[in-house]
């Protein structure tokens, strides 16, 4: 294309509603290279951040560039007078441009790192969120490492030497896990399945979960929302030859080095499902919250003889988390798209995986935090994964031991089905559930009082007796919130006006927020000096409960806790204190949890609290023995009534229907398309005036919110959904505080209410029109 003076007016007659001064366009100087005889224009994505720009440019391929720059390779080119990254889309024998193009600068890497699927992906999950494709792939391609392109680049140019030397001396083909292109399908197991008892299939207790992994190893593409019975998988016959299996972060601390890492169902479950997909010879993508989760599903793939990858000696399986760090990550992506690993188990960026022959996306704990993404255009893993089913024609799989509202959703309007275990089946593997709430403890005389009542405590010391005894406590750390000892007001920092806490037994007090110290402290209101715990954290926890159960041994789970979040630990008594999300996976289960300050779970204010609190009860619960085995469950104080009905009766299903009902009633998402428009208020008014769907009874607010922190990320014009000139700072005193606005539109809807935001965002953009706007669609929280 031809290079503008200035970047606002090369596209500007292209927008609605944008006038453009009259004049003729400086054209670009004539390209001084030969140009490619076939097929000499390169149709790039170009990483720009203006969403005015958010469209394909055509550039001139040199000849000596031909060969290198095919669809996918990453390219240098000139715009605007700098250089800028970009991403070959396809090769076109003439632009639709009318003017002269400017050549490429340099082909980054022959390496084709942006598969088409990928690239039509993007597009429609930029699309979906009123992105830009710049930010999406940013979020899909991780960045390049050379050492490791080039030495994989190596490996794929040996393989066909070295697989034909193999194939001479044993008389057969290559293993699988090798070079992708002349693989074999896995071969099925009987009953479908692995990781199950007996020989039988882990799917065996669904109804209609047989018929779902026939319709996926069948190349069909099923679509589920299962709720997953708890326990774990039975544990699989020892292999003297086999490595061990790494347990993440401080596992080695509470159990033996070489111990494999004890699977869970619901991962035994995954990976029968991906061996079905693999029976079929196509490949296979899940997404979980955590690398904790990620390890989980490796052993259970493992175990179900689907190894790891290793760029020696093959294997099936690669990970794709950023705790891997950036070389083994892209060693990683880079085998999945040669094709010579077929199953990739990840976090949330994995959903991009360039997996060939896509069969089956699986997403687990679709409720987790983790998998929305924080950086816009803000799209979480299920969504991406449903559009990623849609397109590549792959089976969709969400899975959890909990429902979402969102989840309940697809079910109700048919998009997916229900697949879930009868009532009698789900009775004799979940462990007996009871609520201490004070109605329950009201014979139990003053011990009713205590944080742990005197129910809990008994329950405790003789679960103890048959194994380890699982604590959850909500909150990390020592004692995160204090108040003044005398009239209870809460303790607040003299600097930022955070919360005060206490980090350990004598600690002086120190802001959560900015971290100073409040040694001096005095009470706003009453000038006395004392402080009271107010919330007790997990630390503080395991201290009290060391002292009442001496000589029984004590460990701590958790981000913040000395050891880290532990993977697994023995079968022998032992006290496991953990935050939500921390909990290890225990040797045959444990024998009882405790889930405490159930109140504090439920206290907040939102749309998702009482799903959020049901799915991290359900998760400790779900690591108990079943009430046969005499596991037994501990709910600790007075939550919610409804999510803990919900947790007694282990019918998550129900608690989900009942908000989806409610939330219909109330047009509250999911059963409407919601968009969230925080900024400066012209800006967010100039913005929802372009919008069509905007109207005034489709509009909530706005409102004023609470200022963001200093070096927030929702100012600047560094993301496709966030604009503005600012420099990132929060508001001075005189300054106005941002304002919200909310749309709320039937689902049907919801794509073009993506597209008027998107336009609007570029005719704001292409203006350089003044404040801050952020635009999310389908948050997580309205308020």
């Amino acid at each position: 294309m031809s290079e503008p003076e200035d970047t606002s007016q090369a596209v500007q007659d292209t927008l609605p509603g944008v006038s453009v001064a009259p004049g003729p366009r400086r054209p670009a100087a004539a390209p001084s290279q030969e140009v490619a005889a076939h097929l000499p224009v390169a149709r790039l994505a170009l990483d720009l951040a203006p969403p005015h720009l958010d469209r394909a440019f055509d550039y001139l391929v040199p000849a000596a560039m031909s060969d290198d720059a095919r669809p996918g390779v990453r390219v240098k080119v000139r715009f605007a007078g700098r250089d800028v990254d970009g991403y070959v889309l396809a090769r076109t024998e003439r632009s639709d441009h009318d003017g002269r193009l400017l050549p490429l600068r340099r082909v980054v890497s022959p390496e084709p790192v942006l598969s088409p699927a990928v690239a039509r992906l993007a597009r429609s999950v930029a699309d979906h969120y009123a992105g830009t494709l710049s930010d999406v792939l940013r979020l899909a391609v991780p960045p390049r490492h050379a050492r490791a392109e080039q030495a994989l680049a190596a490996a794929v140019a040996a393989a066909p030497e070295n697989d034909a030397t193999e194939n001479d001396a044993t008389g057969g083909t290559a293993p699988v896990g090798g070079v992708g292109a002349g693989e074999a399908p896995i071969a099925a197991p009987q009953a479908t399945g692995s990781g199950a008892a007996s020989g039988g299939s882990a799917w065996s207790p669904y109804r209609a979960g047989a018929a779902f992994l026939a319709h996926v190893a069948g190349g069909g593409a099923p679509r589920a929302v299962w709720t997953a019975l708890p326990g774990l998988a039975p544990p699989a016959p020892p292999d003297p030859g086999s490595e061990p299996v790494e347990r993440g972060r401080g596992a080695g601390r509470a159990r033996r080095g070489a111990d494999p890492l004890p699977v869970t169902h619901w991962a035994a479950a995954v990976a029968e499902a991906v061996r079905a997909a693999r029976s079929g010879g196509r490949g296979a993508l899940v997404v979980v919250p955590d690398a904790r989760d990620v390890d989980q599903v490796c052993a259970a793939l493992d175990a179900a003889g689907l190894p790891a990858w290793d760029a020696a000696t093959g294997g099936e399986v690669v990970r794709l988390t950023a705790d891997e760090g950036p070389a083994p990550r892209y060693r990683g992506f880079l085998a999945v798209l040669h094709g010579r690993a077929r199953v990739v188990v990840g976090t949330r960026a994995a959903a991009f995986a360039p997996v060939a022959d896509l069969g089956l996306v699986v997403c687990w704990n679709d409720g987790e935090d983790t998998l929305a993404e924080p950086r816009a255009p803000y799209p979480h893993a299920r969504e991406v994964l449903a559009l990623r089913s849609d397109q590549e024609k792959a089976a969709f799989l969400l899975g959890s031991h909990g429902r979402t509202v969102a989840a309940q959703a697809l079910v109700a309007r048919g998009w997916a089905h229900d697949l879930a275990a009868p009532r009698d089946v789900v009775r004799a593997r979940a462990p007996r559930v009871r609520a201490l709430t004070s109605v329950e403890l009201a014979a139990e005389g003053p011990g009713a009082a205590a944080r742990i009542p005197t129910a809990a405590w008994r329950a405790a010391r003789s679960a103890l007796e048959q194994g380890p005894v699982l604590v959850q406590v909500p909150r990390s750390g020592y004692v995160p919130v204090v108040a003044c000892g005398r009239c209870r007001t809460p303790a607040r920092c003299t600097v930022c006006h955070g919360p005060l806490a206490l980090s350990g037994a004598g600690a002086t007090p120190q802001c959560a927020w900015c971290g100073a110290l409040a040694g001096g402290w005095s009470c706003a209101e009453c000038h006395w000096t004392g402080l009271r715990s107010v919330r007790v954290g997990s630390q503080r926890t395991a201290e009290e409960l060391g002292r009442a159960f001496a000589g029984v041994p004590v460990q701590v789970s958790g981000a913040a806790a000395a050891g880290g979040v532990l993977g697994a630990v023995s079968s022998r008594p032992a006290l496991v204190v953990a935050t939500p999300g921390a909990e290890p996976v225990a040797e045959g289960g444990y024998a009882a949890a405790l889930l405490l300050d159930a109140a504090v779970s439920t206290a907040h204010v939102g749309l998702d609290v009482a799903q959020d609190a049901l799915a991290r009860w359900l998760a400790a619960a779900a690591l108990v023995r079943p009430a046969t085995a005499g596991g037994q469950v501990l709910l600790v104080g007075d939550a919610a009534p409804a999510p803990t009905n919900a947790l007694v009766r282990w019918d998550p299903a129900l608690l989900a229907d009942r908000e989806l009902d409610e939330r219909a009633e109330l047009s509250l998402p999911p059963a409407v398309r919601v968009a969230a428009v925080t900024g400066d208020r012209p800006a967010v008014a100039a913005l929802l005036g372009r919008v069509e769907l905007a109207r005034p009874d489709a509009v909530l607010g706005p409102v004023e919110v609470p200022a963001p922190p200093p070096r927030g990320r929702a100012s600047g014009a560094g993301s496709g959904t966030s604009t503005g000139t600012g420099d990132g700072a929060g508001p001075g005193l005189l300054d106005a505080l941002p304002v919200r606005a909310v749309v709320r539109v039937p689902v049907r809807d919801g794509r073009r209410l993506a597209r008027e935001l998107a336009a609007s965002l570029a005719v704001r953009s292409a203006r350089r029109e003044a404040g801050s706007v952020r635009v999310e669609l389908d948050p997580k929280e309205i308020l």
